[in-house]
């Protein structure tokens, strides 16, 4: 049985050493292309709750000491073709890794994560849609990443397409692909807060359950040991071989729909209000569980592949 009991406010532990900790793997820095020092982004981070970050300058491993939050090198591998952003995320590495470039959009793509793999970090596919470089049909030809980004902070990713990211999520989902999606704040500045039209922090986040050191983070990531948000918050999330079991942390008098999703991104059951309880049939390929507020917020919980254990 997995089991989530995260409501912020409580931090409830599964076992002595592990918690849930709130954190963001997609930022960046005066080093890249931010506007702010590595210093003041981890202090902002701290200072509103985050127990971990990533920061993923382009090109570079930026490292910095900072008391109070765990930090993970990462680095955001910053590749292209013609009018083609090609970017990959590397979270838990020692030392920058250089584009590795290529002829087309796959091998591009191949090469940058065999590289964060070969160098023992984890390898995530950053906005598919930014500048509409690929889609599900690329997705489904590259092999061994971990994450994909299903929701971000930033304002130019066109995330919800068409076709939405989630949506090639649910693509590479039903071809029997174990991939988990996050959601990231991709943040560039803390500056000019009154500007619409910037990428802030606070947009999006994730929620692991791992012990607070960088090790335990990353092991939680490869395992799909979180839920992804960009504002909801989940108070008890609990998988068994029979069901599924997920209760909302209510906030702010909002209404709630918990969908229940499987194969082809199909809504396979939809309940309207903070409990709901789904129970499997055995012949999904996997579930998945999404939270819809009336605000416009979400979260997403990672997919359970429910045929692959019953056979």
């Amino acid at each position: 049985m997995k089991r989530i009991v995260a409501c912020l406010a409580l931090f409830v532990a599964v076992s002595s050493d592990a918690a849930w900790l709130k954190g963001n793997t997609h930022t960046h820095t005066l080093e890249s292309d931010g506007d702010s020092k590595p210093e003041a982004v981890a202090r902002w981070y701290r200072e509103h709750g985050y127990d971990f970050l990533v920061i993923t300058d382009h090109d570079k491993v930026t490292r910095i000491d900072a008391e109070g939050i765990v930090l993970i090198p990462g680095e955001e591998i910053t590749d292209r073709l013609p009018k083609r952003p090609l970017h990959v995320n590397a979270l838990g590495i020692t030392s920058a890794i250089p584009p590795q470039h290529g002829p087309s959009v796959v091998e591009v793509m191949q090469r940058n994560v065999d590289a964060v793999r070969k160098a023992g970090g984890i390898a995530a596919i950053n906005h598919p849609n930014f500048g509409w470089a690929f889609g599900a049909d690329e997705l489904l030809r590259i092999d061994g990443y971990t994450l994909l980004e299903i929701a971000s902070g930033h304002p130019y990713v066109n995330m919800e397409g068409p076709p939405s990211v989630e949506s090639m999520w649910d693509r590479l989902l039903s071809a029997g692909r174990r991939v988990y999606g996050v959601a990231v704040d991709d943040s560039h500045h803390l500056l000019r807060p009154w500007d619409r039209d910037i990428a802030p922090p606070g947009k999006a986040w994730i929620v692991v359950r791992a012990e607070r050191n960088a090790a335990s983070i990353l092991d939680a990531l490869r395992n799909g040991e979180f839920y992804a948000s960009t504002g909801v918050e989940i108070e008890d999330y609990v998988v068994s071989e029979e069901e599924i079991r997920v209760q909302v942390c209510e906030r702010n008098f909002a209404h709630y729909r918990i969908q229940f999703i499987g194969e082809g991104g199909r809504v396979l059951q939809e309940t309207v209000g903070p409990f709901a309880m789904y129970v499997f049939g055995g012949e999904e390929a996997y579930v998945r569980a999404k939270v819809i507020d009336s605000n416009g917020k979400s979260a997403w919980l990672q997919p359970n592949f429910v045929r692959s254990r019953s056979h």
